[in-house]
């Protein structure tokens, strides 16, 4: 049975125009997730990017990966995830795959080792998926008729003695293909993979998020060279 990554990576981003192309501590921005998975051939058999986007595609192909071309109608801005990975699965045709890898070209930093660790978290495991999080330590209310009111902690109570709350941070996921293919990536029957790092908190969405993502990776780097 097969492991196979997918890298959706679409045309028409709004806030970061062209994102997934942009040089990235010298590369294609959506180039470290392709490398991510080429690192990890001993997990990973093969790497699809999914795209309606000819920059995108040549960028893929220069790094030889497959290319699934996907086609505008499930290419637009309200467009879940998910209906490109079925889409994939689809052209793929292969039987044999029996898990997704789906990184996100956006996540570009992510722990050393993550991967590895986290497929085999989910090797070992009877779950459906795993997908990464990462706990939150903010005080969050919401404002009602001008009036905020807390959710997660009670007025001066101590940021250190909330309740655990975790969020998605979309830095990893692994699915049967089995359950992308019935119409879902995380299910009841899946577990979450605790990363409390600071790449956590990287999605690149905006043009301070991309700043912010070189400044990490900067520092990251002159740490390694020390």
């Amino acid at each position: 049975m097969k492991n196979i990554a997918i890298i959706p990576a679409r045309r028409g981003s709004k806030r970061l125009p062209n994102k997934n192309n942009l040089l990235f501590g010298g590369i294609p921005l959506i180039a470290h997730s392709i490398l991510l998975a080429q690192k990890n051939k001993d997990i990973i058999d093969e790497v699809y990017v999914s795209t309606n986007d000819e920059a995108i595609k040549k960028i893929a192909l220069e790094y030889g990966v497959k290319v699934i071309d996907r086609p505008e109608h499930l290419s637009g801005e309200f467009e879940p995830t998910l209906t490109a990975l079925q889409h994939a699965l689809e052209v793929i045709g292969d039987s044999t795959v029996d898990s997704v890898i789906l990184l996100q070209p956006t996540n570009p930093l992510r722990p050393e080792n993550l991967l590895r660790e986290a497929f085999e978290r989910y090797r070992i495991s009877d779950s459906d998926s795993l997908f990464t999080v990462t706990r939150n330590h903010q005080k969050l209310g919401k404002i009602t008729s001008n009036c905020f009111e807390p959710y997660n902690y009670t007025i001066g109570q101590r940021s250190q003695d909330l309740e655990p709350l975790y969020f998605e941070n979309g830095l990893l996921y692994i699915s049967k293909s089995k359950l992308i293919r019935e119409g879902e990536i995380i299910s009841e029957n899946s577990i979450p993979y605790v990363v409390n790092h600071i790449f956590a908190g990287i999605d690149i969405d905006t043009q301070d998020d991309f700043d912010y993502a070189e400044y990490l990776l900067k520092k990251a780097s002159r740490l390694r060279s020390t």
